[in-house]
């Protein structure tokens, strides 16, 4: 049904309609004439996190010049509204605003329509949230994904985990009504499965009805060496407040969507102490600290996971333009496969499907923020 619904907007919305932008996020930003402009989809007119650092990217960029002085001009459109919305947003910018890419801070589902008209219109989609490992699948040349896809993060978290020598107790906490939740924790237990060693107790958060202490008490019931979350921001951050007051003290560990900065409040975020993430790679510290400074300078709130991603792939997508030097997609297309790029989240390169390779490592985060300066090993 979804896929029928994809096809119908791509290919009977009258490409010459002006689409009314609802879905447009208001901020400041620089017009002129003949800009480069970059199309930026974001869940929701709440999602701020996204919009600010794609800003601050596309700022530092027109500081430097632009493309030949030419400046770069950001697009954005959310996604709120009926399903289908996602087509209709990456139609409106692909065809009316005729923009030169699109990059994306949203679910795998949405992902997933954007992807389809971005193929249709061959035009190049970088993706810098959603983690579903189908994405890249379907061998679509012109999909790229800045954050490690599932698949990616199941396979490091489950090498750390399992021990050689014994199998070890794991219990995961799951959120069936959130569709990149259940992706990715589909991943891990296939993952867990390929070990051996499966010795995992599953407990469904929508069972409970919200009743988080009666949760956290079958967690320390089961005893585990391993504790696993995969369950959307809000309801993780209530869990792990429930097992702080329970004194729960083995290991927590989630995927890199568990902690949305947009989503999670200060107070929330703060139940994130000693949470082990799994962001791309290495973060490469001094760089996340310029950009905390510049970020907090100009927008007088911390950065978290989802403006750190947003800010590399828009920066990964701005040097790609530049090396293309024109608004050839194709040509964007072939530099983002020749791209090697250090950024705040590490080193990003693409392989042929798209999907970010270089090594991932997982981080002890402090309120939500992955801390390389900490100890990263996880306890044995």
């Amino acid at each position: 049904m979804m896929n029928y619904l994809a096809e119908f907007l791509l290919l009977f919305l009258p490409l010459y309609l002006k689409v009314t932008p609802c879905g447009s996020i208001p901020y400041k930003t620089f017009r002129a004439e003949n800009p480069v402009k970059i199309g930026l989809l974001v869940t929701s007119k709440n999602s701020l996190s996204a919009v600010y650092a794609a800003e601050l990217a596309v700022s530092n960029a027109n500081k430097a010049g632009g493309l030949n002085g030419r400046p770069f001009q950001l697009e954005v459109r959310s996604l709120e509204g009926p399903w289908g919305t996602g087509s209709k947003q990456a139609v409106d910018l692909i065809f009316n605003e005729k923009v030169w890419a699109l990059i994306g801070s949203h679910d795998g589902r949405n992902a997933h329509l954007i992807e389809q008209a971005a193929t249709k219109a061959t035009v190049v989609f970088l993706s810098c949230w959603a983690g579903d490992p189908s994405l890249s699948q379907a061998f679509v040349p012109w999909f790229f994904n800045c954050v490690h896809n599932d698949e990616q993060q199941a396979s490091i978290i489950v090498s750390l985990i399992t021990d050689k020598n014994r199998s070890v107790r794991i219990t995961a906490v799951t959120d069936d009504d959130d569709y990149d939740s259940r992706v990715s924790f589909a991943s891990l237990k296939k993952n867990l499965e390929r070990t051996g060693k499966l010795n995992l107790l599953v407990l469904e958060s929508r069972k409970y009805n919200n009743d988080f202490k009666s949760l956290a008490e079958k967690i320390k019931e089961s005893s585990p060496d391993y504790i696993l979350i995969y369950c959307r921001p809000q309801i993780s951050s209530d869990i792990l407040l429930q097992m702080k007051n329970q004194k729960i003290n083995q290991p927590v560990i989630g995927p890199a969507h568990t902690i949305n900065e947009d989503i999670l409040s200060p107070a929330d975020m703060k139940h994130f102490d000693n949470f082990f993430l799994t962001p791309s790679d290495k973060w490469a510290e001094e760089a996340f600290k310029r950009f905390k400074a510049d970020y907090e300078k100009k927008y007088g709130i911390s950065p978290g996971p989802v403006a750190s991603y947003m800010y590399d792939g828009m920066n990964v997508l701005i040097e790609a333009i530049r090396k293309a030097g024109n608004p050839d997609r194709e040509k964007i297309q072939k530099t983002l496969y020749e791209i090697d790029y250090k950024g705040i989240t590490g080193r990003i390169r693409f392989d042929q499907r798209g999907n970010r390779n270089g090594i991932l490592e997982l981080e002890k985060t402090v309120s939500g923020i992955p801390a390389p300066s900490l100890q990263t090993s996880l306890p044995k």
